[in-house]
């Protein structure tokens, strides 16, 4: 795992009320993090992300995934860096999970 995956899952993910698999199978692809209860998939992704061959890539991944049902959560290894509370605060929210609505 990246610094920032294991920032993500050691200070949040791993204490979440759900069993959440890291780097699991699912069809052909290999997801960072998936919680199977809710149907979610969070992805952390680098700088490569960023290039137009990786975001076609990734778009024809999330399409493949969703077509089966599943939500991809992306996160910047950025915002997970400067922003961590921000990117907890939208999986919580995401996963219903937010007390404050």
């Amino acid at each position: 795992m990246t610094p920032e995956e294991k920032h993500l899952w050691y200070d949040f993910l791993k204490k979440l009320p759900y069993h959440v698999r890291r780097q699991h199978n699912i069809e052909n692809y290999i997801v960072d993090f998936y919680i199977a209860e809710k149907k979610i998939v969070i992805e952390v992704d680098g700088t490569q992300h960023n290039s137009p061959e990786h975001q076609e890539s990734d778009k024809q991944r999330d399409e493949a995934l969703a077509s089966w049902g599943i939500t991809v959560l992306r996160y910047s290894n950025e915002s997970i860096r400067k922003d961590f509370n921000m990117v907890t605060e939208d999986i919580l929210r995401k996963l219903g999970l937010d007390e404050s609505e």
